[in-house]
């Protein structure tokens, strides 16, 4: 069912040599009776990208377009926050529809997945580092052990395993590599991954807001208490399980409404469960041409996502514009929202805030 709500593809947007590759071939093969568009650049087709009267079929484009394609960039970045390393994306794209998601940011006017085929040379390439690398001789807040890969920065891995392989193949990979995880952030509950080979080299990191906050924001996602409930079932296949308090909006009553998530997850994880569980706490940072775009398709969202009166402008890591709470505000927010996790959940491992 869920398959079927997301993905009814019926247009494939793909670069003639992404068809030559075996992955290619697989994912046209899962939609037989989509139609298959030649593009010559995945970034750059005019039928999605840049057309601003693509606007009100946002979900729509992202439910039947799917775009196939080769990953030029193969490097492996560092970030020392979330992960040790930023691996290069096997898909880029949601076919959920976040209304404070950065990717569209940077793709225009619509934003379906773009899933890369050359699954061979982005393994390779990470092979390649994490053998560089070798033994992780200092612990740090990634990991005490590990050197940890976030390969879901652009994506949600837990929806690309529905499109292709690469993220299993990708668990794989790591499961035989002695000194490295890989790690991913999702909003969805896909329980075929619970039957997957990780060899304890996994570490998922499931989203989690209050939930009357998600059903108008994170549209398109797995329910808020579905995958609370999950976390207990990937632990006990193996899987180390975190999660992502993400992102912190700030509202009237976002204390009480996060007090009130915390309590759910007490109540509702395992012992097991709470005795690895670590967080990432991130506030919400939005961006004025995002704001406009979501005034297309989804204005109600931007009721508590767009907040002049608490927010001021940040040029962020890359050197895009966008908007956070002000910083003498956020320090504020951050701390009362750590001594609350500390108070209701005293097991949960803060991992970074920001």
């Amino acid at each position: 069912m869920e398959f079927n709500r997301l993905l009814q593809i019926r247009r494939i947007f793909a670069q003639p040599e992404a068809l030559e590759l075996p992955r290619g071939r697989e994912i046209v093969g899962r939609w037989p009776d989509a139609d298959v568009v030649p593009v010559e650049n995945h970034w750059n087709i005019p039928e999605l990208h840049g057309d601003e009267t693509n606007v009100p079929r946002w979900s729509r484009i992202k439910t039947e377009a799917l775009v196939l394609g080769v990953k030029k960039s193969l490097t492996v970045k560092p970030n020392g926050r979330s992960a040790d390393f930023i691996a290069p994306s096997t898909a880029n794209g949601c076919a959920m529809a976040c209304a404070y998601c950065y990717v569209p940011r940077h793709k225009g006017y619509s934003n379906p997945v773009t899933v890369f085929a050359n699954i061979g040379q982005i393994a390779a390439a990470l092979e390649r580092h994490a053998t560089r690398q070798g033994i992780k001789l200092e612990p740090n807040q990634c990991d005490p052990e590990l050197w940890v890969y976030d390969i879901g920065e652009n994506s949600d891995c837990s929806v690309d395993a529905l499109i292709s392989d690469n993220v299993e193949d990708l668990v794989g990979l790591f499961r035989e590599l002695p000194a490295a995880k890989l790690s991913f952030a999702t909003k969805y509950v896909n329980r075929d991954m619970l039957a997957w080979n990780h060899g304890g080299h996994t570490r998922i990191r499931f989203s989690l807001m209050p939930a009357h906050l998600a059903k108008s924001i994170d549209v398109r996602t797995s329910p808020v208490a579905e995958r609370l409930a999950a976390i207990n079932d990937f632990v006990d296949a193996g899987y180390e399980v975190h999660v992502n308090f993400s992102p912190v909006i700030i509202t009237e009553t976002w204390l009480d409404d996060w007090r009130a998530l915390l309590r759910q997850v007490d109540d509702t994880l395992t012992p097991a469960a709470k005795a690895q569980l670590a967080a990432e706490v991130i506030f919400l940072t939005h961006n004025e041409g995002l704001h406009r775009v979501n005034l297309g398709w989804h204005p109600q969202a931007e009721a508590v996502l767009w907040r002049p009166d608490l927010q001021e402008a940040k040029t962020s890591s890359n050197g895009f514009s966008n908007v956070r709470y002000r910083a003498g505000s956020k320090g504020r927010y951050v701390r009362q929202l750590m001594a609350l996790i500390e108070d209701v959940t005293p097991y949960c491992r803060v991992r970074y805030a920001f």
